[in-house]
């Protein structure tokens, strides 16, 4: 018999206007390729992500209820540590909105030193969470709940724009249109130089020139003087400390673990390269208990500025380390000149990095997909939106898809009643557990079997647990106490040692 074969064309791959189109080769593993495939190009992606970095890092130390060194300090403390010990090459880790809103209760209540002692511990929690290999959670993060998890990234951080635009005058308006148009204009011209730098020179030089009345980066907050210097938190070190920074540092190290995975997931998803979750876990957790010995706040991946660093030619770990390492060049030696860039540049650099991380497809899919997944990425995105809180509607989203997967696997069990001579034969067919369990006892109908031999086939059925063993043992009890004599057969391996475990006499 002739079966043709069909052969699908390759996708082009086209630049687009937010920068140069992502390679999905997978390159070798070697030192080039997983620290600079192309050296320029990982500095300026880098520089992109600095730039970036700077106004979220300040307006999140002020959520925190720190200053803005210290979040700064922890943002350089982190890129650089993660460079060297995360498993995912080109993703930017920093001081981060998601674990300053858990960390601010504990600065309200006790100070700055309860949080450094709380990011020493959540560094430690996370060390063994990869220790323990537990980044294979991940896998139960559905594509709906990553989907949500995007597009509600990408909400959060547009909202985060609207306190610069809201009242402000029409210069910023203009500059702030000015910048779009750079970001998005310039790639059709050359894509050597990213252009979100080149719209921070441009809008600077400008601002200046026309002495516009503009909010500057020394507007935001005041930056650093010097370097980090190392030294332990000034805290007692007692079981009462520890019972005061247990849950607040149980808390940063799972919201810290689950965007950084998160992250992950999304960069390995745009470069078509794989990335160990666990070893990623561990990494950030070194990079948590760095920081805080420096006096920084605790953090975790970064999916605005890493999707930018992608976007703009970020494949390998040089990009994350020049990213910490330019971070500081800005914040002590060009301190002047940083103060001076207009908030407006900063501004159009993030709503370009929130439309590209926004997933536009994932809106004409809400048609064609199931709607219970439909449903659960947009509980991900209205709770995440609706609570700041990025772990909340993973979490939310989590459970929705494990409750519909629940329905749907119950929906699929049959019970099929045949006629055999004297007696009955019930055909039983796909999974057996506690959702479905009820269903199975609901088959058998005593009133029909007036007492005839049954024989119960368990070929086509799996038994999971407990439950669905406890169901059938009720089901046999039932037929027996009604006079019927009840075989059980095709109970496979896994279901007789659920049995023997329980002592249960089905067969």
């Amino acid at each position: 018999m002739f079966i043709p074969v069909y052969k699908i064309p390759p996708r082009p791959v086209t630049p687009s206007a937010a920068g140069p189109a992502i390679s999905m080769s997978k390159h070798p593993h070697t030192f080039r390729a997983e620290w600079a495939p192309s050296i320029p190009r990982e500095l300026m992606a880098g520089a992109v992500a600095t730039f970036a970095l700077i106004p979220e890092v300040i307006a999140f130390s002020f959520v925190a209820g720190v200053d803005p060194a210290v979040g700064l300090f922890a943002s350089f403390i982190i890129s650089i540590v993660i460079a060297f010990t995360g498993a995912r090459p080109a993703m930017v880790s920093a001081a981060a909105g998601s674990v300053a809103l858990v960390a601010a209760p504990l600065v309200h209540a006790h100070g700055v030193q309860y949080l450094f002692a709380a990011g020493i511990l959540a560094g430690a929690v996370q060390i063994l969470f990869g220790l323990l290999r537990l980044g294979v959670l991940m896998r139960y993060v559905s594509g709906s709940v990553r989907t949500g998890f995007v597009n509600a990234l990408a909400i959060l951080i547009f909202s985060a724009q609207m306190p610069h635009l809201i009242g402000a005058n029409a210069a910023t308006w203009a500059m702030v249109g000015a910048g779009l148009l750079i970001i998005y204009g310039l790639p059709r011209l050359t894509t050597v130089v990213p252009s979100p730098l080149v719209c921070i020179v441009v809008l600077t030089v400008a601002a200046n020139w026309l002495d516009l009345p503009l909010k500057t980066v020394a507007d935001l907050g005041l930056l650093p003087d010097g370097l980090p210097s190392f030294g332990l938190p000034q805290v007692p070190w007692s079981l009462e400390t520890l019972r005061l920074i247990a849950l607040p540092a149980l808390a940063i190290a799972m919201v810290g673990l689950l965007e950084s995975m998160m992250t992950a997931s999304v960069v390995d998803e745009l470069t078509d390269t794989p990335s160990s979750k666990n070893r990623e876990c561990s990494g950030i957790g070194v990079a948590n208990i760095a920081a805080s010995l420096f006096g920084g706040i605790a953090g975790c991946a970064m999916i605005g500025q890493t999707v930018g660093n992608v976007r703009y030619g970020g494949r390998g770990r040089l990009s994350t380390l020049f990213a910490g390492a330019f971070l500081l060049i800005l914040m002590v030696l060009l301190k002047p000149w940083v103060s001076q860039v207009p908030v407006a540049a900063l501004v159009a650099i993030m709503v370009m990095v929130s439309a590209s991380t926004l997933d536009w497809g994932s809106a004409r899919a809400l048609l064609r997909h199931p709607k219970l997944s439909s449903a659960v990425m947009l509980a991900t995105v209205v709770v995440t939106v609706a609570t700041d809180n990025l772990a909340a509607g993973v979490g939310v989203g989590v459970l929705l898809s494990g409750v519909f997967f629940t329905f749907k696997v119950s929906r699929l069990l049959s019970v099929e009643k045949t006629q055999d001579g004297a007696g009955l034969t019930y055909r039983v067919s796909g999974q057996v557990f506690f959702a479905s369990a009820d269903q199975l006892v609901d088959a058998f109908d005593v009133r029909d079997i007036e007492g005839r031999p049954v024989r119960i086939e368990l070929t086509n059925a799996h038994f999971w647990d407990i439950t669905a063993v406890n169901a059938l043992d009720k089901v046999c009890q039932r037929l027996r106490k009604h006079g019927s004599t009840v075989e059980v057969t095709g109970l496979n391996e896994h279901g007789r040692a659920l049995v023997s475990r329980l002592d249960i006499g089905i067969e």
